[in-house]
């Protein structure tokens, strides 16, 4: 047994944070990114880097590879303001929707004239004189598809904007994106994304005998690939196999069952499922 007196530098050094145990896990340099992430995941199954951090880390990993039309709102979801339209008729509206900036559009969607901040709908009852909603549009910023995340977070910050009409190869709009839509990807879960290299790899089984799925998988992929009989007569994809059996669009830790197949969303948003994890169910005695 060690004798340290009660002020030896072994008693009262302080508990080494988890960047610096992880600095010194990652002293073994990693040779590609796909082995970056292994030691990364290793380091938190190590309980040396916890799971918010390990999420945050694997989105900005991810944000690198992504491009605005894998987040952007699409063009028939997006939610207008006609310029033609009197305050009247679309403030019911913008209250509705609740959201703090509206694209302004004349007659079409590919007619952007400019952005409009609901707080700026204050003026419309807090002044007697005429409201002119063209006084209160910001300039819209336009930006391509194919434009990496990451270079889109830079220009936001840069320019203190938080949404950009997105256009495609021919010039009509496509769609928007926000700030948020581009920071959803770096803070969300651990299991928000698990492949970076290899596109096809839409199934990953997990040591406990599961699936994480991605939910643009193809069913007859994972028919293929776990056994099961799920039907691709009405849809095409794992998601939309999903949404159907929920009857609406689920959101992060809901679940349901079917066919002997339990299913957990891992992550998903407004429009979309990204990913799932299944597990099979015990085989249920025929009384039952």
């Amino acid at each position: 047994m060690d004798d340290y007196p009660s002020g030896s530098p072994k008693l009262n050094a302080p508990k080494s944070s988890w960047l610096e145990r992880l600095t010194h896990f990652l002293l073994r340099e990693p040779e590609d990114r796909g082995q970056l992430v292994e030691i990364l995941h290793s380091a938190f199954e190590r309980q040396l880097l916890d799971a918010d951090a390990l999420g945050m880390i694997e989105g900005v990993l991810n944000v690198g590879d992504m491009q605005v039309r894998d987040v952007m709102v699409p063009r028939s979801q997006m939610d207008i303001i006609d310029i033609n339209d009197a305050p009247a008729k679309f403030i019911p509206y913008v209250i509705e929707t609740a959201h703090s900036r509206f694209p302004v559009v004349d007659g079409s969607k590919d007619k952007v004239l400019g952005i409009l901040l609901a707080k700026d709908l204050l003026r419309y009852y807090a002044s007697d004189e005429e409201f002119d909603v063209r006084d209160m549009l910001r300039p819209a910023v336009y930006i391509p598809e194919a434009k990496r995340l990451n270079v889109l977070l830079k220009d936001f910050r840069n320019n203190r904007n938080h949404m950009a009409i997105v256009v495609d190869e021919y010039g009509g709009v496509a769609g928007l994106v926000t700030i948020e839509d581009v920071m959803e990807q770096i803070v969300g879960d651990i299991e928000d994304e698990f492949d970076y290299d290899e596109a096809e790899d839409n199934i990953i089984p997990d040591r406990r005998g599961n699936w994480r799925v991605k939910g643009l998988t193809e069913i007859s992929d994972l028919n293929e690939e776990i056994g099961s009989a799920f039907s691709d007569q009405e849809f095409d994809t794992v998601a939309g196999l999903i949404t159907q059996h929920f009857g609406h669009l689920p959101k992060r830790g809901e679940i349901v069952a079917f066919d002997g197949y339990r299913f957990q969303i891992l992550r998903a948003d407004s429009r979309r499922i990204y990913s799932v994890l299944i597990e099979k169910l015990a085989d249920t005695p025929a009384e039952e």
